[in-house]
């Protein structure tokens, strides 16, 4: 497997220490990787995308493109 330095802002690396001493995780490693994977399905699923394809659709579902109207 691929290492990776990374540097984290001070109270990120305190929110990892504290989720591994409550037993979340076995490892800072381990989180780490979790948590990375966990961020990147989600920016998958909900990443930026460009104005075309935020507009694209929203009549085709229904929606007039009006901001206060949402399809669950």
């Amino acid at each position: 497997m691929p290492k990776v330095e990374i540097t984290v802002p001070e109270h990120l690396e305190m929110q990892i220490a504290q989720m591994v001493e409550q037993g979340e995780f076995v490892n800072r490693e381990e989180a780490i990787e979790d948590l990375l994977a966990t961020g990147l399905k989600a920016y998958k699923t909900s990443g930026p995308m460009e104005d075309d394809e935020r507009d694209a659709g929203l009549e085709d579902e229904g929606m007039m493109g009006h901001e206060d109207e949402y399809v669950f």
